[in-house]
């Protein structure tokens, strides 16, 4: 079982869909060797160093955190059913009331979607919110992803520098 890495006080809570078999087996959220996450948040800027996903709870210093929407590790995200992610949805809506990150990013267009009922999402930032917690939509890190590292880490780190922005 794989716990959230949450607290109050957060700039951002970054959302995956769920846990691949490699964090199942190790307990680590990304920590499936092709998963481009630790890479990407450290090169988009929120992390001061590369993290390895045994060091995930050193995220909170940054103020940042880690959920998911669904809890049962998959080998792909696929495998995921749309009753699961309807139901992560509403869970994840709970979580995030009870910490108000100042953002949610969830990582995944069609995750989003599913999750939240919507449709046509872009990436970057939605139209909706959960409390005064702003929704983001980011690409998924995994490696399956075929969006390549740069494309990844400029959209997180357009996340990144909206925070600053407003002071976060």
């Amino acid at each position: 079982m794989i716990g959230d890495i949450l607290a109050p006080g957060l700039r951002v809570a970054f959302c995956g869909i769920n846990p691949g078999k490699s964090s199942a087996h190790t307990g680590f959220h990304f920590a499936h060797p092709g998963n481009r996450f630790w890479k990407v948040i450290y090169q988009a800027g929120f992390t001061d160093k590369l993290l390895k996903p045994e060091e995930e709870q050193q995220l909170l210093d940054t103020r940042c955190g880690i959920t998911m929407l669904v809890e049962r590790p998959t080998v792909q995200a696929s495998e995921v059913h749309l009753h699961e992610l309807r139901s992560g949805g509403r869970e994840l809506i709970k979580k995030i009331e009870d910490y108000q990150p100042a953002v949610l990013a969830i990582l995944g267009k069609q995750a989003y979607e599913q999750a939240f009922s919507q449709r046509g999402a872009q990436w970057g930032k939605q139209r909706i919110t959960i409390g005064v917690t702003q929704v983001w939509v980011l690409p998924n890190p995994s490696g399956l992803n075929r969006a390549t590292l740069e494309k990844l880490v400029e959209a997180y780190r357009e996340l990144d520098e909206a925070l600053m922005v407003r002071g976060l």
